[in-house]
């Protein structure tokens, strides 16, 4: 087990916005536009220098609106509002500008869909951050994530684990480290198990989360997460230690916001004002 994990260190008097991380955000779909825009937020919040928010042309005037600091871009969808299997190539075009991209907030499901993500993420050279519906494209024991040419990090709840590993909820709730370990080390990537104490593995280090509270149980802080989770790697962590941070802070935040306005109110962009203060007041930095 890890319980300490590197802090963001302080920022040079002389450094710009290209040095922080170029994020893409690739997600949304009809009725789900809050997704994207809230994990994009997150990564502005969590220090991230530039975010660009990929999602279908339908929705694309919302999420602009949604904060001026946002670029956006929309791109083909079909029918019911998700993205199209024509837009592959404009996902890849965005994420040959990024240095980090983020792929599942609000995507929506479909056989296309799902053909589409699959296909991004073998094809992607750059690190990425796989949530929600982006989980969905990777199918049952998914052995090819290991032959990514980059880093993966995959944040999932136990629903959507026991999607990727065939086994019941009830199965991965009664074995969460052990599962999550065996599945990191067999898919080379970073795996987020998210809930009460959240697991953060790379299969050979583990963290135990002792950050966070029942209020975060509303629908959108995995998102936040997602957001999070990519502002540290665009700003230089290595994989494990931007989960295990982001992860943390996150947490935090939420711990923070209960504070404020209680947990059963609370949602999840009330996360979003108190991830900056989060990181400046979070008691690992002294360590």
């Amino acid at each position: 087990m890890t319980t300490n994990p590197p802090f963001l260190p302080p920022r040079a008097a002389n450094s710009n916005k290209g040095d922080y991380g170029k994020i893409v955000v690739i997600g949304g779909s009809l009725g789900m536009s809050g997704a994207p825009t809230m994990a994009s937020i997150a990564a502005l919040r969590s220090g991230a220098g530039l975010v660009r928010t990929i999602v279908p042309h339908s929705i694309q005037p919302i999420v602009a609106a949604a904060n001026l600091c946002l670029m956006t871009a929309g791109e083909e969808q079909d029918a019911d509002g998700r993205f199209a299997e024509a837009a592959f190539d404009a996902w890849m075009r965005h994420a040959e500008w990024a240095d980090v991209v983020a792929v599942g907030p609000g995507l929506g499901r479909s056989d296309a869909l799902q053909s589409l993500a699959k296909r991004f993420l073998i094809a992607c050279e750059r690190p990425i951050v796989l949530d929600a519906d982006g989980l969905n494209a990777c199918g049952e024991q998914p052995a090819w994530l290991a032959d990514r040419k980059a880093p993966t990090i995959l944040t999932p709840h136990p629903g959507e684990f026991a999607r990727l590993t065939g086994l019941l909820i009830a199965d991965v709730q009664s074995r969460r480290q052990e599962l999550a370990e065996q599945f990191a080390q067999q898919h080379q990537g970073v795996v987020v198990l998210k809930g009460d104490a959240t697991f953060v593995t790379d299969g050979t280090q583990t963290f135990v989360n002792d950050t966070g509270n029942p209020g975060m149980a509303t629908g959108g802080t995995g998102d936040v997460l997602t957001g999070v989770i990519a502002a540290m790697l665009g700003q230089g962590l290595a994989p494990f230690d931007a989960a295990q941070l982001g992860v943390h802070l996150h947490g935090f935040a939420g711990d923070r916001a209960a504070d404020r306005v209680g947990e059963v109110g609370m949602i999840a962009t009330d996360l979003l004002d108190e991830i900056p203060l989060a990181i400046r007041h979070s008691p690992w930095r002294g360590r």
